[in-house]
């Protein structure tokens, strides 16, 4: 177990925040067989995972299609408002981090090589799928291995890749949020490249917020799976937000963006439209 340090991004979140969200409840047979079709579905769409990484033509067109499709295996629907989505190489794609989720949501908008905790990469089966997709792993425990984290995501910038970073450090329910950390901020500037901010909320089908995708705490990964799968229908919501210039002073970016992606009204569902999977 790494030992704590007084810099590592903590959240407040408990389990009381995932009953603030919770779904509403259903009756047996629903949720049995709401559970049975979402399982089947999503384990026939798992082995393709891997196929994302070879590269062929049009393969961001297959990523988005793919975690479109992945998201509605799960009861997740998305859309999406805000700013055009521009096509532009080697962006630096920000946001706050609610759950695992976020990979499938971001994916389905704007998808890229993502910044993840080292520990994914061991993680059984999903480390190898973490590996061909070349996540870049960060040690949140050693300060000292940041410098080379930040190193290669600008190397990737300048390469024209995409790269999603969630500057919190760490997940929050989705409730409450943390402050963006200025240190991947750095790469977008070394770089020269700009800064995508994205908004992500999560909500039930009501409009009113939802912590069912959350993986915060000592939550693990088989529970944050069977809460989304047992709940009605969830709604990942992405705003785009304006494109940021990277400048030349990383907490200022870190603030613009920050400020970018903080709803007006917690728990309110923004309007937008629907993606088709």
């Amino acid at each position: 177990m790494p030992a704590e340090h007084a810099w590592l991004p903590r959240a407040s979140c408990t389990e009381a925040c995932l009953r603030a969200g919770a779904a509403p409840g259903d009756r047996a047979a629903v949720i049995a067989a709401r559970v049975v079709l979402r399982a089947t579905l999503a384990m026939v769409l798992l082995p393709a995972l891997p196929l994302l990484a070879v590269p062929l033509p049009g393969r961001s067109h297959l990523q988005r299609g793919y975690c479109r499709l992945m998201l509605r295996a799960l009861g997740v629907r998305i859309t999406v408002s805000g700013g055009p989505i521009r096509n532009l190489r080697g962006v630096l794609v920000v946001a706050g981090h609610v759950s695992w989720v976020d990979i499938f949501t971001i994916g389905a908008v704007l998808p890229g090589s993502f910044v993840a905790k080292a520990e994914m990469v061991r993680w059984p089966a999903l480390g190898v799928v973490a590996r061909l997709m070349k996540v870049i792993p960060i040690e949140r425990s050693s300060l000292r291995r940041l410098p080379a984290v930040v190193a290669t995501v600008a190397q990737r910038l300048r390469a024209g890749q995409t790269v999603v970073a969630f500057p919190e450090g760490t997940t929050w329910c989705g409730l409450g949020y943390g402050r963006f950390h200025p240190a991947m901020f750095q790469a977008a500037i070394d770089a020269e490249r700009p800064a995508q901010p994205l908004r992500l909320t999560y909500h039930h089908r009501d409009g009113s917020a939802s912590t069912v995708p959350a993986y915060i705490g000592e939550d693990t990964l088989w529970a944050s799976l069977c809460r989304l799968v047992v709940a009605r229908r969830t709604v990942a919501h992405v705003r785009v937000e304006s494109l940021q210039l990277p400048g030349a002073d990383r907490r200022e970016l870190a603030r613009r963006c920050e400020t970018a992606v903080r709803p007006a009204v917690v728990g309110v569902a923004p309007v937008g439209h629907a993606l088709a999977a």
